[in-house]
């Protein structure tokens, strides 16, 4: 009997699912409402703030999770949503869509280093 790699994806899934329903509203909120109608202060969101914020290791590793976790549950969600549209998946769509998936954590990650020990 071979072994299945899907509750890792399903891991990823759930994770994902989490950060897009909890953390994202209030990332919208705060960057795409408050900051710009002056509720909150501009100065809060300055590149220089946010680059602090970025190069630190705990806000590289929050971005890193607010970042690659969605992808995986998107890249999971439409994986899955094939077959209800009546495309059986092959191994190539498999490869496909969490190879996507680990490039951008991997491009994220890689990115995100460079940050912190610059």
């Amino acid at each position: 009997m071979r072994r299945s790699d899907e509750p890792i994806y399903w891991g990823l899934f759930g994770a994902g699912g989490m950060v897009v329903a909890m953390l994202l509203p209030v990332i919208v909120l705060i960057t795409g409402l408050l900051v710009p109608m002056g509720i909150m202060d501009v100065e809060t969101m300055s590149y220089e703030r946010v680059l602090e914020f970025a190069s630190s290791w705990w806000g590289a590793c929050i971005l890193l999770v607010i970042i690659a976790l969605p992808i995986w549950h998107g890249m999971h969600r439409i994986y899955h949503g094939l077959h209800d549209l009546g495309i059986h998946t092959t191994k190539l769509h498999h490869y496909v869509f969490y190879g996507f998936a680990f490039l951008v954590s991997a491009i994220t990650v890689g990115l995100l280093m460079v940050l912190v020990f610059q």
